[in-house]
């Protein structure tokens, strides 16, 4: 009983860090972008980690064709994943981080930048968007080019879940269900976790997060070891 217990427990902790992670830039040297801003064959169970630089810029989840507008339900609550507005002073040396894992590949994921600070300042019409697995009747170009022309303006808060992507925040480093949140020095994966706001996660969502912080992670690893010992 025992050895099956720690069998389970290193084969769970096994899957986890059999995932992959795709580290994602958002803003960084005076740019409206994310960079890269597509990425395919993205995998169910595989981790998008988006590092936030200086600026002020969200991840929000929208659709294909509505680029620069957060999903809403039938009676206009917000459904999208959204990782909020996260403000990084040109000075910093710490930067928020924000993550999602994927549980649907089969169905393209599409972002945007909310930001929109002046009538003539709007991210998302400026190119700041984002696709996980776009199709070839559905491209990034395709995305974007319609972002440019949108005259939406979508500057409020978000939070939530949708088709395509659920979503909690709060620190970094997840996996399981949606996003999360926190702070992480450069050229780091892991996190310090801070305080943030959450929010509700859907089900069959394509994304979702599960929020750990690193110690955390290290501490589950360790426990794998030490039940084979």
């Amino acid at each position: 009983m025992r050895f099956s217990a720690a069998a389970a427990a290193l084969l769970s902790v096994g899957a986890a860090v059999a995932q992959t992670t795709h580290v994602v830039s958002v803003g960084g040297g005076g740019n409206l972008s994310y960079t890269p801003n597509s990425l395919s064959n993205v995998a169910n169970g595989d981790i998008i980690q988006f590092q936030f630089l200086e600026k002020n810029h969200t991840v929000t989840q929208s659709t294909f064709g509505a680029p620069c507008s957060n999903i809403t339900d039938a009676s206009g609550a917000v459904t999208g994943v959204d990782s909020g507005f996260q403000f990084v002073n040109t000075s910093a040396t710490q930067f928020p981080v924000w993550q999602i894992t994927i549980n649907n590949a089969s169905a393209p994921l599409w972002f945007y930048c909310r930001q929109a600070n002046a009538l003539a300042n709007r991210h998302c019409q400026a190119g700041m968007v984002f696709a996980v697995n776009p199709t070839a009747a559905k491209t990034f170009d395709m995305f974007k080019s319609a972002a440019a022309l949108s005259t939406a303006v979508d500057g409020s808060a978000a939070s939530g879940a949708s088709t395509g992507a659920s979503g909690s925040s709060a620190p970094a480093a997840a996996s399981g269900t949606g996003a999360a949140a926190g702070t992480v020095g450069t050229g780091s994966a892991a996190s310090t976790p801070s305080p943030s706001a959450t929010s509700a996660g859907g089900a069959g969502n394509g994304a979702a997060s599960m929020t750990f912080s690193g110690a955390t992670i290290l501490s589950l690893v360790g426990l794998s070891f030490g039940l084979l010992l």
